[in-house]
């Protein structure tokens, strides 16, 4: 009986939730309240980043924003879906990646009559996500658009290789609330002081569980 019991505990502490991908004893759905937007965000998340269970928030992203979605890979040349993206006339697509011809969202809208703005957002380490756009020349051709921050991340539990540095949802915000300023989206204050509620619990148990 003992040894059955230990065996179950294992499978409960295994087990995952499907749709926030975390240990199902710490899942933060709860907290997530899905955005609707105009923009169309998708996520390219770098197989390692699929593989952080317990702090990724590319997924939390991903389910924050309900005209999203994700993909798994490096290279994404080829990628039917992206391409199919990319090619559509009716859109015009970005890269939110810094670089001295990005877009600043502070000082320049990206606002084209008659255009649906489609967002990549890459979801990876920075030495990853350089790879990610060398290796994929159809994401890399693309504008990049970028923003100018004061804030600090509130990943206070991992560190960052920049003070400036913020995480994918953390990232995802500052682009909402300058798409918002342009009018670009119409959201709602409440809805961007809540977007990153998971982020931030998932943040509390973490350092918990360090404590």
């Amino acid at each position: 009986m003992y040894r059955s019991k230990r065996k179950h505990t294992s499978q409960e502490n295994r087990a995952v939730c499907y749709t926030c991908h975390r240990p199902k004893c710490t899942c933060m759905c709860d907290y997530i309240t899905p955005l609707d937007t105009k923009t169309r965000f998708i996520i390219l998340m770098h197989p390692k980043e699929f593989k952080k269970t317990k702090n990724g928030t590319g997924h939390f992203t991903n389910l924050s924003l309900k005209n999203s979605e994700i993909h798994v890979g490096i290279d994404f040349t080829q990628h039917v879906s992206i391409n199919a993206l990319i090619n559509d006339k009716n859109n015009s697509c970005y890269v939110l990646y810094p670089s001295d011809a990005s877009i600043n969202l502070n000082e320049e809208s990206i606002a084209k009559e008659g255009k649906n703005n489609i967002i990549f957002l890459i979801d990876a380490t920075w030495p990853c996500s350089r790879a990610m756009l060398r290796g994929s020349s159809n994401l890399d051709a693309l504008p990049k658009i970028s923003f100018t921050h004061e804030k600090s991340s509130n990943f206070r539990f991992k560190q960052q290789p920049k003070e400036y540095c913020l995480s994918t949802m953390e990232s995802t915000l500052c682009v909402l609330e300058l798409l918002d300023h342009h009018n670009i989206e119409a959201l709602s204050q409440e809805s961007l002081q809540t977007f990153l509620r998971p982020f931030e619990k998932m943040v509390e148990y973490q350092l918990s569980c360090n404590l």
